[in-house]
């Protein structure tokens, strides 16, 4: 039987994915092999951030859209599960965007902060950090996610109850779990 060629360990990109347009921002710090696809950096933000991946999302870098392969007739844009980060991005402080949900368009700049060497002890992907809870799915976009909140927060708000009856009454927009956070990355290894 012939002998496998173990294949060189990958650098490890330290992005930092922010949720663009809402103040107290809303990001989440995150190592990943450079050697990974956007289609698993997608599956990586949806888990991180806390997206329940249930819409259309594309990346853009430059003049590049790399997205779902069954978008490719409809839009000009590459198969993500065929190109790594590596292939696109090779120095640190380059920003793109990763934009989830067309209709409430939640835009996250995506920056890759630092380029590690490999570490063979590292479990990847790992969040190191995060801020706040993510806006839930469906919630109408930044305007809308501003209205959720504080519809939430004010029993006497003519949409609370509406708001209780559709999402329930416990969101802390101050909530992080990091340690959940990475249960769910480990479970998709």
């Amino acid at each position: 039987m012939p002998s496998r060629k173990r294949q060189p360990a990958s650098n490890i990109y330290q992005i930092k994915i922010t949720l663009r347009y809402l103040r107290p921002p809303i990001w989440r710090r995150v190592l990943v092999p450079a050697a990974m696809t956007f289609a698993d950096l997608h599956d990586v933000i949806q888990l991180t951030m806390g997206w329940d991946n249930s819409h259309l999302h594309e990346f853009t870098i430059g003049s590049r859209t790399i997205g779902m392969a069954e978008l490719q007739d409809e839009f000009d844009l590459e198969d993500e599960d065929k190109v790594t980060l590596q292939d696109v991005i090779t120095g640190e402080k380059v920003r793109f965007r990763y934009q989830y949900d067309f209709g409430d368009s939640w835009d996250h700049e995506i920056l890759l902060e630092k380029i590690l060497p490999p570490d063979p002890t590292l479990k990847l992907p790992h969040c190191v950090k995060g801020k706040r809870a993510c806006p839930p799915d469906d919630v109408g976009g930044v305007w809308g996610y501003a209205n959720f909140v504080e519809a939430l927060a004010d029993p006497n708000h003519p949409e609370h109850e509406d708001m209780v009856e559709w999402f329930g009454d416990e969101f802390d927009p101050e909530a992080f779990d990091l340690d959940a956070v990475n249960q769910a990355l480990s479970t998709s290894r």
